[in-house]
C-alpha cells in the first residue's frame, strides 16, 4: 500500500524525480484556474443568471461570511488567499473520485507547502494592517521575555497546520485501502463518501486556522486610556 503520492514515480534522472505529488498538484491548479477562468468570464447582473455564476456567488458570499465571523474586517481584502486555500484542498478531496487520482494532500511535502504560505501570509497581512514597528513590538509584548516563546509559537503552529492536514488525509486514505481490500464489493461507494466528507471537513478547517492566525497578527491593539488624577 503507498503511504504518499510520492511513492508514484512518473519520470526520473538523476536526483531529479516527477512523482504523483507534482503532477496531480499542478494538475489541480490547472483545472481550478481554468475553471475560474471560464465560469467568471461572463458574469452578469441581471436577475437572469447562470447556475455557475449562481454557484459561485453562494461559495464566495458563504467563505466571506466565515471570514467575517472569524473576526476580519474586510473580509473582500483576504478572500483571494484564504479562498484559494479552502478551494484547493477541497478539490484534491473530491477529485479522489477520478480512478488512478492521488490527493497531493496526502503527501507531507504540499501540507507543509500549504502551511508555508499561512506562515508568510500572516506577517504580510499583519505589518500591512499594522505597520512594520507595530507589528514587531508584538512579539515582546506584555514583556520582552515573551520574545522567545511568540517565535516558537509561530513555528510550531505552522508545523502543527502541515501535520494535522497531512495526518488526517493521509489517515482517511489508509482506512479507505485497507477496507476496500479486506472487503472490496461493499465499502467502496460509502467510503469514498466518507472520505469526500472528511477532505471538505478539513479543507474548512484549515482555511479557518489560517483566517484566525491571520486575525491575530492583523487585531490592532489600542493602548488603555490612564486613568484620570483625582484632585
Amino acid at each position: 500500500m503507498r503511504l504518499s503520492p510520492d511513492a508514484i514515480i512518473f519520470w526520473q534522472h538523476g536526483f531529479f524525480k516527477l512523482n504523483a505529488t507534482i503532477v496531480f498538484t499542478w494538475g489541480l491548479m490547472l483545472v481550478l484556474a481554468i475553471g475560474s477562468k471560464i465560469i467568471t468570464r461572463r458574469l452578469s447582473t441581471d436577475l437572469n443568471r447562470s447556475p455557475w455564476q449562481n454557484l459561485l456567488e453562494i461559495l464566495v458570499t458563504g467563505i466571506e461570511k466565515q471570514i467575517e465571523e472569524v473576526g476580519l474586517r474586510q473580509p473582500q481584502k483576504y478572500i483571494g488567499f484564504l479562498g484559494t486555500l479552502f478551494l484547493f484542498v477541497a478539490a484534491a478531496a473530491l477529485c479522489t473520485v477520478i480512478p488512478g487520482y492521488e490527493p497531493p494532500t496526502g503527501s507531507l511535502s504540499t501540507t507543509t507547502a500549504l502551511a508555508l504560505c499561512v506562515f508568510i501570509a500572516v506577517p504580510f497581512f499583519g505589518i500591512e494592517e499594522q505597520g512594520v514597528g507595530s507589528y514587531l513590538t508584538s512579539y515582546v509584548k506584555p514583556t520582552f521575555i515573551m520574545l522567545p516563546f511568540n517565535i516558537i509559537s509561530e513555528l510550531s503552529r505552522t508545523l502543527a497546520l502541515a501535520v494535522r492536514l497531512f495526518g488526517n488525509m493521509m489517515s482517511g486514505a489508509m482506512i479507505i485501502g485497507i477496507l476496500l481490500t479486506i472487503m472490496p464489493f461493499i465499502f467502496p461507494i460509502i467510503m469514498t463518501a466518507l472520505g469526500l466528507l472528511t477532505g471538505m471537513v478539513q479543507a474548512y478547517i484549515f482555511s479557518i486556522l489560517a483566517a484566525v492566525y491571520i486575525a491575530a497578527a492583523t487585531r490592532v491593539r489600542k493602548p488603555k486610556p490612564e486613568p484620570e488624577a483625582k484632585e
